[in-house]
């Protein structure tokens, strides 16, 4: 089982990893004639884009699908990460040239998203019913406390 601390990490990081994919994702059509140039030319690598998307995937649903199992049940965070992850597989596969370059980045920022919500509603307070209200002392923690 993982442990909430270690949900939150994986939150941290796929925030972080998602977002970085989007920029290699927009920066690499922009920069592919001069990556050889600076010793960056694995960037272009396929191999490269697929293993980010694999680490993403495996971190995404450790992450989100644990917090959704057993945290807070909202679907948004699973919606967000299972969209990035079409949205980027739709633009690898069926999408060429610029387009590719706009789509791709989208889904990165989707999945970024899943779990800047995730980390969000993970520390939810189950009293309130708000999008996003945090956690906080209320009469019926420090009854249980005692």
């Amino acid at each position: 089982m993982i442990s909430r601390l270690k949900a939150i990490k994986l939150d941290n990081v796929g925030m972080t990893a998602s977002t970085l994919c989007a920029i290699h994702c927009a920066a690499v059509p922009v920069f592919f004639t001069s990556l050889p140039l600076v010793g960056l030319g694995f960037l272009a690598n396929p191999w490269v884009e697929w293993i980010m998307i694999i680490i993403a995937l495996v971190v995404g649903i450790s992450s989100i699908g644990n917090s959704y199992f057993k945290e807070h049940h909202r679907i948004l965070p699973l919606a967000l990460l299972i969209g990035g992850f079409i949205t980027i597989i739709i633009g690898h596969l069926f999408i060429t040239g610029w387009i590719e370059a706009i789509v791709v980045p989208i889904g990165g920022l989707m999945i970024a998203a899943a779990h800047f919500v995730n980390y969000k509603y993970a520390g939810t307070c189950k009293a309130g019913d708000s999008f996003f209200h945090l956690k906080h002392a209320h009469e019926h923690d420090e009854q249980k406390a005692a």
